[in-house]
């Protein structure tokens, strides 16, 4: 078998011809993936996601976590969210398909969330680094929706991976978006918990914005290399017999 010649940076690749074609989804797979975007949606307000975890839940959260429940839950039973649906959209990663509406709207959204969440957090440590000061509230409250409502933007007019009109690029797309997934989903938590235990001080502020920009860079680094799951680029696979 010969393999064709692919130019990537990454250390591992799939070929898409070698990937086990899947044509229905289990029920327990399209419910695994229910939680995945109330989580998606529940965030977007990131000022009321900021007073969750500096406050806890209030009635504006729990109207509002209501609302999500809803509206995915209906969108999941029709097949609309991405994972949901009875059998999977994209069944070779390298076709060229019109990219749905609501797989669009979906990605377009975790999009904002994940710039906007990364650019907020680094820039309050900065502030806090720079003056001894925190702000972080008052840039949520000032900044949250212009920096996700300009992503937001780009990605209505399907200038962001995985929300173009048309899927060809997935095979690659898709390991950009699960690889600023992944740097965003382990770098805050882990500077939520140093928030909670470290005291207040420049000092110990600036240890904050090292590790939560150096998990950034270390997580976008191993997703380049297709180290961790869904960053490794899908690419046309051709079987050749050779003489």
């Amino acid at each position: 078998m010969i393999r064709p010649s692919v130019q990537t940076d990454a250390l591992y690749v799939e070929f898409d011809s070698e990937r086990h074609i899947r044509h229905r989804n289990k029920l327990y797979y399209r419910f695994n993936h229910w939680p995945i975007w109330i989580f998606v949606f529940f965030i977007a307000p990131g000022p009321l996601t900021f007073d969750l975890f500096e406050r806890g839940f209030d009635p504006r959260l729990l109207t509002w976590l209501a609302v999500v429940l809803v509206g995915t839950g209906i969108a999941g039973l029709r097949g609309r969210l991405p994972g949901c649906e009875p059998q999977p959209y994209i069944i070779r990663f390298t076709e060229d398909r019109p990219n749905p509406l609501y797989r669009r709207v979906c990605y377009t959204t975790a999009w904002g969330e994940v710039v906007a969440f990364a650019v907020l957090n680094s820039a309050g440590l900065a502030w806090a680094v720079i003056s001894g000061e925190w702000r972080l509230e008052q840039m949520y409250e000032a900044a949250y929706f212009p920096i996700a409502g300009t992503v937001w933007a780009l990605g209505a007019f399907g200038l962001l991976p995985r929300v173009k009109p048309s899927t060809a690029g997935e095979g690659h797309e898709r390991r950009y978006f699960y690889g600023s997934v992944w740097a965003v989903t382990i770098a805050q938590p882990i500077l939520w918990l140093l928030w909670k235990v470290l005291p207040v001080s420049r000092a110990a502020d600036a240890a904050k914005l090292v590790v939560f920009v150096g998990i950034l860079a270390a997580v976008a680094w191993m997703a380049r290399l297709g180290l961790l799951p869904r960053t490794r680029p899908i690419v046309p696979g051709e079987l050749a017999v050779s003489d």
